[in-house]
């Protein structure tokens, strides 16, 4: 299957590439330390939203390059924008794209992670960062404050009292403090960061797509409802997955013991 385009106008700024079921899209303006300008949030939303329409891909690998993941947004373009610009930024419809990709999501990091960086980081599901990982949210220190749920997720992962220290302080953190905060799931050598993502990528593939799915927007309803609401939600997720051909498929082959073949249906 040949994957979906990731060019055009502004060149290839986004690469992708598909390893089985799993997809790659990889950050590709090193010259600009893979900073997310607006033409870069376009194409990469685009491919994110091809790659999730694709039934053949069960899990999507956001990555950067070696020494640098994604170092922020576009400073001197930042600098002179009026407030009315702000309001209509390409950035305030970036986020709630990738939000809204139901494949599931794994950020494989090398290098600097900051700002809006740290933040395409935060909003995947799972963070597989290299020894060289280096995530940070300095907005404070230009004026700001982190614009692309940098305060939200962030304070939903590590805790309040860690969020507001490296928002208010524009510390960063390294690869291990950040596995300690609970901020990464994994730290890989920095020359298997990316192999590794991969692998945690295919393991999460070859598991039934549509219950993948399903898990996804159960355990994203633990952060946006109360407990009640949220149980009941999962319910509702939980006889959805109940009514397809792959449930009877995977107890199936658990009686037989087989290994099962998922069909997405």
């Amino acid at each position: 299957m040949e994957p979906p385009e990731a060019h055009g106008a502004h060149g290839s700024t986004v690469l992708a590439e598909v390893r089985g079921a799993v997809g790659l899209a990889r950050l590709n303006r090193p010259e600009a330390r893979n900073a997310l300008s607006p033409e870069v949030m376009e194409t990469l939303a685009q491919l994110l939203e091809a790659f999730d329409a694709d039934p053949a891909i069960r899990c999507v690998v956001v990555a950067g390059g070696d020494e640098v993941f994604a170092a922020g947004a576009d400073i001197k373009a930042m600098r002179d924008r009026s407030f009315q610009e702000a309001l209509v930024s390409p950035a305030a419809r970036f986020w709630p794209r990738v939000a809204a990709c139901r494949t599931p999501l794994v950020a494989a990091v090398s290098g600097y992670a900051l700002g809006a960086g740290c933040e395409l980081a935060l909003a995947c599901d799972m963070i597989v960062a290299s020894e060289t990982a280096e995530f940070g949210q300095p907005e404070i220190m230009l004026g700001i404050i982190p614009g692309g749920g940098g305060t939200q997720r962030l304070a939903r992962v590590v805790g309040k009292q860690r969020a507001m220290e490296l928002v208010l302080t524009g510390r960063r953190i390294g690869a291990q403090e950040a596995l300690r905060f609970g901020f990464v799931n994994q730290v890989a050598g920095k020359r298997e960061w990316l192999e590794k993502a991969l692998e945690v990528a295919g393991v999460v593939a070859r598991r039934p797509p549509i219950a993948t799915r399903l898990a996804k927007q159960a355990v994203l309803a633990a952060e946006e409802a109360g407990l009640t609401a949220g149980l009941d939600h999962e319910r509702r997720l939980f006889e959805i997955a109940m009514a397809t051909e792959d449930r009877v498929e995977g107890m199936t082959a658990f009686i037989e013991k087989r290994p099962p073949e998922f069909r997405g249906r």
